[in-house]
C-alpha cells in the first residue's frame, strides 16, 4: 500500500525538503506519495512545522502520527484536537549547528575577544584571559543539544556543570538536578548556556533572584528559548553590572521588536535565531526512519511526552 504523507511544513520550505524527503523514504524501503494538499482523512503521516494559528487536526483520522521538523514543540503540544503521537526533531545537522554555536560564542566571551575587535580608541587592552580549565561553564538542559554542546566544551578542557529536571549521567560533566543542583549549576557559572524547552515549569527561570544567584560578571548565552529569561530581570542585572554580557538568539517576540530594550542595550549581543536551523537532508531523514518504524511496530524515536511539554 503507498502511504499518503501530508506535508505541512510550510509551502515556502517545500522545494527544499521535496527531494530529500522522497529520497530518504525510497532508503527506507517506504512506499509512499507526498503532497502538500491530501483529503485530511486519507492522511497516513503529517510532516509539521508549527504555526501561531493552531491546527486542527480532528479531521485527520487515519493519521499514525505528526512529525514535527523543529526541536521545540510549545507551539503544538498544548494542541486539545492532537490526539496522534507527536514526534520532535533531533537529527544530526541541528545537533552540529548549535554545538557551533554555543562553543563559538562561548570561546568568544572566554578569550574576551570583543574588547579587541570592536576597539575603535585602539587601545592596547592587555588582559590574558585564563585557560578553559580555569573558566567553570554551565548548561541548562542536558537533552540531545544540550547534552552534545557539554560534551563539546568539556573537550575543550572547560569545567563543565549541566543541569536538568531529571539526573543526566554524561562522562567529562558535573550533571546536577532538582532545586538545589540548580543553584548549586548557577553558582559557579562563569558562562551560563540555556538549553532548556519552553514549558511553563521553566518559564522566567532565570528571574531576578536566580540572575542574582550567578558570579559577579557572568555571561549568558541564550539559543535556547526566549522566555526561559525574564527580560527585565536580565536588563537590570546587566545595568548593574551583575552579568557581564547576554548573547540572546530567541525572544518571546520574533523578529525581537525594533523598539526593545535590548537592541540599544551595549552589553546584549543579538543573533536573529540562527544558532542553529533543522537541515532538510538530515530532518528527512530522522522522518523516513520513525515512518519505516510506525510500520514496522517499533517504537518512535523522540516521541514528544505531552505532560512534560516536550
Amino acid at each position: 500500500m503507498t502511504l499518503k504523507i501530508l506535508f505541512d511544513g510550510g509551502a515556502d520550505r517545500w522545494p527544499d525538503y521535496r527531494d530529500p524527503l522522497t529520497a530518504a523514504l525510497a532508503a527506507a524501503g517506504i512506499d509512499a506519495e507526498i503532497r502538500l494538499d491530501w483529503p485530511p482523512a486519507e492522511v497516513d503521516y503529517i510532516i509539521y512545522a508549527p504555526r501561531d494559528t493552531p491546527t486542527d487536526f480532528s479531521p485527520f483520522t487515519r493519521a499514525k502520527a505528526v512529525l514535527n521538523l523543529w526541536a521545540g514543540v510549545e507551539k503544538i503540544t498544548g494542541n486539545p484536537t492532537l490526539t496522534q503521537p507527536l514526534t520532535r526533531m533531533v537529527d544530526t545537522g541541528l545537533t552540529e549547528g548549535m554545538v557551533e554555536y554555543v562553543t563559538g560564542h562561548v570561546l568568544r566571551h572566554h578569550l574576551g575577544m570583543d574588547a579587541h575587535i570592536v576597539n575603535p580608541d585602539h587601545t592596547w587592552h592587555w588582559a590574558p584571559p585564563p585557560l578553559a580549565r580555569n573558566r567553570p561553564v554551565t548548561v541548562l538542559g542536558l537533552g540531545e543539544l544540550g547534552s552534545a554542546c557539554a560534551r563539546a566544551l568539556a573537550a575543550l578542557n572547560f569545567p563543565v556543570t549541566g543541569w536538568s529536571r531529571s539526573q543526566k549521567d554524561i562522562e567529562g560533566v558535573t550533571c546536577l538536578s532538582g532545586d538545589d543542583g540548580l543553584a548549586r549549576a548557577l553558582s559557579t557559572a562563569e558562562i551560563l548556556v540555556l538549553l532548556l524547552p519552553d514549558t511553563p515549569a521553566t518559564t522566567n527561570l532565570m528571574d531576578a533572584d536566580r540572575l542574582a544567584a550567578l558570579p559577579e560578571g557572568a555571561v549568558i548565552v541564550n539559543p535556547g528559548r526566549g522566555p526561559l529569561i525574564d527580560d527585565d530581570a536580565l536588563i537590570a542585572a546587566l545595568d548593574r553590572g551583575h552579568v557581564g554580557h547576554a548573547t540572546l538568539d530567541v525572544f518571546r517576540v520574533e523578529p525581537l521588536p525594533a523598539d526593545h530594550p535590548f537592541w540599544a542595550h551595549p552589553k546584549v549581543t543579538i543573533t536573529p535565531h540562527v544558532a542553529s536551523e533543522t537541515r532538510a537532508d538530515t530532518a528527512s531523514e530522522v522522518v523516513a526512519e520513525n515512518i519505516r518504524r510506525s510500520e514496522a511496530g517499533e517504537p518512535l524515536l523522540f516521541r514528544v511526552d505531552r505532560d512534560a511539554g516536550y
